[in-house]
């Protein structure tokens, strides 16, 4: 099940409520007046690399693929690739953290990727002595390299972590230029979910939108950033020709229900029934594993047009 990302979930979860967060976060600020404050929240390197707590996804598979699992003590909820993962402590959903569940496993250092929270549990474990490094979230290939490099540099990895980061680039540009001759570029509408018959879907600056235009597809929602519940006629405006959605994310949406919509019915890609489902935390991750996922799913869009 993907809690990846906990991605079926990004752009629409809202902030726990102050009131049902209060108790445990004043636990947490309790606890955490207890250890002296961490003053380097911008420090590059952990000092002590040994029992690393990772949060998200990609930063659990840039570990591993830089061979440094050792050094791993816990991870997130979202973090199930490689399947070695699993045998680590769960910390909980990296938007819904409990400070006292990530510091439960007595953490050297807390590697996070950006997005992590809620912002009140951050700023709790920001508060304690366990150096805290935040690494940045960008939905495209530099984007990917400087994950590789800020992980490989918090954990003393340079040259293990230049290494992969120039074996991912080349994977990576190869990947896109399997499908630089096509012309007839489709029209992507990502469904994150439909709840009460609406669509909500994936606009600009989003890891769907990113990976559509690495895949070679054009997103068919262009008028908002993040993630939005749309109306009928935004839906059929957008025009997609293939609907593209994650598997194992949340209630499952079969094609029946789908193309049961009216406003989806009436697309071109209602019309020939066309959807993509692919794993979220693989589609979505924006890690090790892109290339891939590009290919796969510019096959999944274009076939035989795409060339190896």
């Amino acid at each position: 099940m993907l809690s990846f990302l906990g991605l079926a979930r990004v752009g629409r979860l809202a902030p726990l409520s102050k009131r049902a967060l209060a108790p445990a976060v004043g636990l947490s600020l309790a606890f955490a007046a207890l250890l002296p404050a961490n003053a380097a929240e911008d420090t590059a390197v952990f000092a002590d690399n040994s029992k690393i707590a990772a949060i998200g996804g990609s930063i659990t598979e840039i570990v591993f693929a830089l061979g440094e699992q050792a050094r791993l003590v816990a991870r997130d909820s979202t973090s199930r690739y490689p399947e070695a993962a699993l045998s680590l402590p769960d910390v909980g959903y990296m938007r819904q953290l409990s400070p006292e569940g990530v510091l439960s496993v007595n953490p050297s250092g807390i590697l996070a990727l950006h997005g992590s929270g809620p912002k009140e549990a951050v700023d709790v474990l920001k508060k304690t002595s366990i150096p805290f490094i935040e690494v940045p979230e960008r939905y495209d290939r530099e984007g990917i390299l400087e994950k590789i490099r800020i992980v490989g540099k918090a954990l003393g990895a340079d040259a293990k972590a230049d290494a992969l980061a120039a074996e991912i680039d080349a994977r990576l540009k190869a990947a896109e230029k399997q499908t630089a001759s096509i012309k007839d570029r489709k029209r992507i509408l990502f469904v994150l979910s439909i709840q009460g018959g609406k669509i909500l879907a994936a606009g600009s600056q989003t890891a769907a939108d990113g990976i559509i235009k690495l895949s070679g597809g054009v997103n068919a929602i262009d008028g908002f950033s993040g993630y939005k519940q749309l109306s009928d006629e935004a839906v059929i405006t957008a025009r997609p020709d293939v609907i593209l959605m994650m598997n194992n994310a949340g209630p499952a949406v079969s094609d029946d229900q789908l193309f049961a919509s009216p406003s989806i019915s009436s697309t071109p890609a209602g019309v020939a029934r066309k959807v993509v489902r692919m794993d979220g935390g693989y589609l979505l991750g924006f890690g090790p594993r892109t290339a891939d996922a590009i290919h796969d799913l510019a096959v999944s869009l274009y076939g035989g047009q795409v060339t190896d």
